[in-house]
């Protein structure tokens, strides 16, 4: 689990195949087994070493996330798991990425950023004003929203600590929608399907 604050900016030294590796100040602090949000994605830390940790992206991985799209000198978001003992700044985050979205519009405001985004139509009932959503694993506030795109705002601290200031149009970035929301979603579909079945019975 994940909050969805950046602790660093990697940078990705290699991908080949299923084989990522990120360099990064969190190796001092990593170990084999280790899970790792890189983008949102989590990933298992294979291996540690000059700087940097490597990792094995499963098929399922690479196809749902923008790992497909890494280069070496890119630049990752990065998070360390929530610790229990720690506070949850930003929100619940699963590390389970939705799916791969499109940056359409950027517009500077002094030192901050509004940034819109694409999503899909299954996806849209998941997102609320005001509500929180994942982008590329950061913990972002929906600002406004449209049937097929949303927006955020992105303050000076973000922006340096985080990817972010690197968007632009076309760029593509991993959402994770609030899991609350998901299942709150699933169970009122059940409930109405399941009301429905029983209305068609009772005729």
């Amino acid at each position: 689990m994940f909050t969805g604050l950046i602790e660093d900016r990697g940078i990705v030294k290699s991908r080949s195949g299923s084989n990522l590796t990120v360099g990064t100040k969190l190796f001092e602090t990593a170990s084999p087994g280790d899970s790792i949000a890189v983008d949102g994605s989590c990933l298992t830390v294979s291996n540690t070493g000059n700087r940097s940790l490597s990792f094995h992206c499963s098929a399922e991985t690479i196809s749902k996330t923008i790992i497909s799209g890494y280069y070496p000198g890119i630049e990752v978001n990065l998070e360390r798991p929530l610790r229990f003992s720690g506070g949850l700044h930003g929100h619940i985050v699963t590390g389970h990425v939705d799916e791969t979205a499109e940056v359409l519009k950027v517009k500077r405001s002094g030192e901050g950023m509004t940034v819109w985004i694409s999503c899909s139509g299954n996806s849209f009932p998941l997102l609320v004003e005001k509500g929180s959503i994942a982008v590329s694993g950061i913990s972002l506030t929906v600002a406004s929203l449209a049937p097929d795109r949303f927006s955020v705002v992105l303050i000076p601290e973000t922006l340096e600590r985080t990817t972010a200031e690197n968007w632009k149009p076309g760029s593509h970035v991993n959402l994770e929608y609030d899991i609350i929301g998901k299942y709150v979603l699933k169970q009122t579909d059940a409930f109405i399907r399941n009301r429905r079945l029983r209305d068609y019975l009772e005729q």
